[in-house]
């Protein structure tokens, strides 16, 4: 796999060892730096050029209010109720192919798939 991601800290342990095992380089948060704030989270992505697995809805306001820079890709799971090893099933389905989510914040919610381009131009060493 080619593609580095960035598990937040609200991104299940049993997914996590799933998109590992499965052979994703994964940094997740909640082993690594657990409590780091969602500024601090965004910089490492973009710091480590890692695709950042949220559940979060904040990024979407760090990003494309603030202007923040972006990652080489966001993916928002919007889903409310789900057994824990089914968020890596719905990551890998969706980074299946590489080029439909880099440059891109992409949600997956109840009612399917939405994904627009991310900001970029915007200095990267302003939010490091």
């Amino acid at each position: 796999m080619s593609l580095r991601l960035l598990l937040n800290e609200n991104f299940p342990a049993p997914s996590s060892k799933i998109l590992q095992e499965a052979g994703f380089d994964v940094v997740a948060i909640a082993e690594s730096q657990a409590g780091i704030d969602d500024v601090e989270v965004l910089a490492l992505a973009v710091r480590e050029q890692r695709c950042l697995v949220t559940f979060d809805r904040d990024y979407g306001e760090l990003l494309f209010a603030r202007r923040h820079p972006a990652p080489p890709a966001v993916i928002l799971l919007r889903i409310v109720s789900y057994r824990p090893d089914e968020p890596a099933q719905w990551v890998m389905h969706l980074i299946g192919e590489e080029k439909e989510c880099l440059g891109r914040f992409t949600v997956l919610d109840d009612s399917g798939i939405r994904s627009r381009p991310l900001l970029y131009g915007v200095n990267n060493e302003s939010a490091l």
